[in-house]
């Protein structure tokens, strides 16, 4: 009977990112660089707080939109990080992680026939979710513009059917941040225009030299973004699952038709423990940026001496690598990159047919694994380099 299942959905793969990562996660031999998971731990004062709610009782169904303390900590945060205003009566909404934060803004503002546009290379989440709502992702090739889009880029790719553009950054898989003046120029475009954006900032904590900016802290932008957050990243949080929205009272109203009627809310135990994430900077999220600070300069040394290319990031935990110069396409790089020296990453393709030509190396991993898998990398990459100069010559 699976001609009778929903087609939409049936053409939609698992993005490369979980097919590669789970075929290799129970191989203790392979160092993996596949997936964005912190190797780090919830700092204690989280996790203490996530007892005293469990030994509290707090277990039971909370306000859809999750709990009002916790929506304030949420509006604070992002007011003190990041110069946003939000109420936290109407205008934040508790999710479970960025995804599904994700999945019910475009609920919220997409119909059949929409256009999005979306820069790429780019996480592969978007497109499915997109899909799901039966628009149209539109990928922009951001490669010879740093993997950035611009206000241009956008402008050249607009129709009369584009109801959203993304802004994914720091970005997945890249690492490239948007500065002040390209977003100032993206917001001089759009500001008016009967156009959506959806600003997905989960990496905004994981910067390095550079500060975030949230494109809804521009004048008069804040009634057309919707902003995307969550604690996945910046606290190593992934398993608690908690994201948030910020948005407009009457998109955050719609949104929560999507949430409450899905998932009714957030899982308690975890809300109360983000409340302790958002109502103080702790010095553990600190350290862990500037540990990620540390291997991205380390991954990125060692990328460049090998020979191979890479922009290097200005957040997030990713580097985006050229392996033009192996001759390899990157499903044969990644494939003999595991048989050979026992080392896993992303191919390219994995973040739209613009990928194609890189891999994604995740440095969510501890030094020792870096240096292992780094030193393995070079032993596989060196007699390509070597095979292809003799070649040349």
């Amino acid at each position: 009977m699976n001609h009778l299942l929903n087609k939409t959905l049936t053409n939609i793969k698992i993005s490369a990112i979980r097919e590669i990562g789970n075929k290799v996660a129970n191989d203790p031999s392979i160092i993996n660089f596949t997936i964005g998971q912190p190797d780090f731990v919830t700092p204690d004062s989280i996790l203490e707080a996530g007892k005293r709610a469990i030994e509290a009782r707090k277990t039971g169904y909370t306000h859809n939109s999750g709990v009002l303390e916790l929506r304030q900590a949420a509006a604070d945060f992002v007011q003190r990080h990041y110069q946003l205003n939000y109420r936290p009566e109407d205008e934040v909404l508790i999710t479970n992680g960025a995804s599904e934060a994700l999945d019910i803004a475009f609920r919220a503002i997409l119909e059949p026939g929409d256009e999005v546009i979306l820069p790429a290379p780019v996480y592969p989440g978007y497109e499915p979710l997109i899909r799901m709502c039966y628009a149209t992702p539109v990928f922009v090739d951001t490669r010879k513009n740093n993997f950035k889009i611009s206000a241009k880029l956008i402008e050249e790719n607009l129709t009369e059917k584009t109801k959203c553009v993304i802004l994914p950054y720091p970005s997945n898989p890249t690492g490239a941040i948007l500065e002040a003046h390209e977003l100032e120029e993206i917001a001089n475009l759009l500001r008016g225009k009967d156009v959506f954006i959806i600003s997905d900032e989960i990496y905004s904590e994981l910067t390095y030299g550079l500060q975030h900016i949230s494109i809804a802290s521009y004048p008069e932008m804040k009634e057309q973004c919707i902003v995307i957050n969550g604690l996945s990243k910046s606290h190593a949080m992934t398993g608690w699952r908690i994201g948030y929205t910020l948005a407009p009272a009457y998109i955050t109203e719609e949104m929560f038709k999507a949430h409450a009627f899905n998932c009714v809310c957030a899982s308690s135990v975890s809300q109360y423990a983000a409340i302790e994430a958002l109502n103080h900077d702790l010095p553990e999220v600190e350290e862990m940026r500037q540990q990620y600070e540390k291997r991205r300069n380390y991954t990125y040394q060692r990328i460049m001496d090998m020979g191979l290319e890479a922009i290097k990031p200005d957040g997030a935990f990713y580097l985006f690598v050229s392996i033009e110069k192996t001759g390899l396409s990157s499903n044969e790089f990644i494939n003999q990159l595991v048989d050979e020296v026992k080392v896993a990453v992303i191919p390219g393709y994995g973040f739209s047919e613009y990928g194609e030509g890189y891999i994604r190396i995740s440095y969510a991993c501890s030094m020792e694994n870096l240096e292992e898998g780094m030193n393995r990398m070079q032993k596989f990459v060196q007699p390509l380099l070597e095979k292809v100069l003799e070649e040349a010559e």
